[in-house]
């Protein structure tokens, strides 16, 4: 294959790790970035691409997709994805851990979380050696909370001795059972199998703990509740190798969004309180949460035009990710630095990666973005495999004009 000629992108605005976007280009060679700043200039030969005062950004990196779902990754200026165990063969063995680390390339790179259990059953610990040799980045629990404490504590210590951060979700099993809303008034209202919000507390305690003893690294993949997130925040103040991360769904919607029954609004976890929701936004602003990320889920209408109840949880989200995280920016909750800190930096750092921000040396996996441009989602015409979206038919402004993956132009 002929190799591509150096990029250069002019005339954009440079979202970088700290500060306001400043006027400037960058220019890669290879699939690397090997200058950006005000003075970057083309070279003779290179491909020049003018960002007409758009933002330049790093490609966002998603943590915990559940389903590789291309046209809605490159919709959404998604550029690595960390993809669950939970598929239809369990990311359990090498084998499938190799496989899914080459699915995607050369466009996507996929990053596979090696299944911290056989089958994701929560018993015999999995084969998490062999898993990260054959290219798994990080373990995680699935959709699933480990329930046995001694199962969790082996795996922690087996996952520090080996240097790979423990994804994890959280909620009680033994409390949640087969519950699809948060017990409250709108439960109680709608007559839905409710569960109290303490079951995400009392899990995340317990992990909290356990990591704790082990000095192993943990990653809450969604935290919803002022509860839990006060932990997190005192188990970081103490100096626990701690993370967590959330969706937009959990800081946009509270659960006054399951009035009307609709299926797309069936998540897991379930919707909160409208004090949860603004928990969740204090903890973004904070530091608390580390990460925001899709949870792409695309369920067909097999799955969601169900009763509720009777329903599969889960939304397609990688399309809304930035415009909906840019929304909050609009808001004044954060500034873009930090906002790509959530959607890239972090998520890269978690998974060791040379990605997610601008800087000399990393990948050239670019997003030029309109942060500005207004569109309707609508589940109809989403790029997903399916348009699973609560936000179906909810403006929004913010839009990918250009995406690269590695220098390399995608679509």
């Amino acid at each position: 294959m002929k190799a591509l000629a150096p990029l250069t992108i002019i005339n954009g605005r440079l979202v970088l790790p700290l500060g306001e976007p400043q006027l400037g280009a960058v220019r890669c060679e290879g699939d690397r970035i090997v200058a950006l700043g005000g003075a970057v200039q083309p070279q003779d030969g290179d491909r020049v691409l003018d960002a007409k005062g758009a933002l330049i950004a790093p490609g966002l990196v998603d943590l915990g997709v559940f389903a590789i779902d291309k046209p809605a990754f490159h919709f959404g200026g998604i550029t690595r994805a960390a993809l669950m165990p939970d598929q239809a063969t369990v990311l359990d063995k090498p084998a499938a851990v190799r496989f899914a680390a080459q699915s995607g390339k050369p466009d996507l790179w996929v990053h596979p979380l090696a299944a911290a259990t056989r089958d994701l059953a929560g018993g015999d610990i999995a084969e998490l050696a062999l898993m990260r040799d054959a290219g798994a980045r990080a373990v995680a629990t699935g959709r699933r909370w480990i329930a046995d404490s001694g199962t969790m504590h082996r795996l922690l210590s087996y996952c520090a001795m080996l240097g790979l951060t423990v994804v994890t979700h959280a909620e009680d099993e033994g409390l949640t059972g087969g519950a699809v809303a948060t017990a409250g008034e709108m439960a109680t209202r709608l007559g839905l199998p409710s569960a109290p919000a303490e079951a995400e507390a009392l899990a995340v305690a317990r992990d909290l703990a356990l990591a704790e003893m082990t000095g192993a690294r943990l990653h809450f993949r969604q935290v919803t509740t002022r509860a839990a997130l006060d932990l997190i925040r005192a188990a970081k103040a103490r100096g626990v190798a701690v993370t967590a991360g959330v969706t937009p769904a959990h800081f946009m919607l509270s659960d006054v969004a399951l009035g009307d029954f609709r299926t797309f609004t069936r998540l897991s976890p379930p919707l909160r309180s409208e004090a949860d929701r603004q928990a969740v936004r204090a903890a973004l602003v904070d530091g608390t949460i580390d990460v925001i990320s899709s949870g792409h889920d695309p369920r067909g209408p097999e799955d969601k035009r169900l009763p509720f109840s009777d329903a599969e949880p889960g939304m397609a989200g990688a399309e809304t990710l930035l415009p909906l995280t840019l929304g909050l920016v609009r808001d004044g909750v954060f500034d873009l630095a930090r906002a790509f800190a959530l959607l890239a930096t972090n998520p890269a750092q978690l998974l060791g990666v040379d990605a997610g921000q601008l800087q000399v040396g990393h990948q050239a996996d670019l997003a030029v973005v309109d942060p500005d441009k207004p569109w309707i989602v609508d589940s109809n015409k989403m790029a997903a495999a399916a348009g699973n979206t609560p936000f179906d038919k909810q403006g929004v402004e913010g839009r990918v004009l250009h995406l690269f993956k590695g220098g390399a132009a995608v679509g």
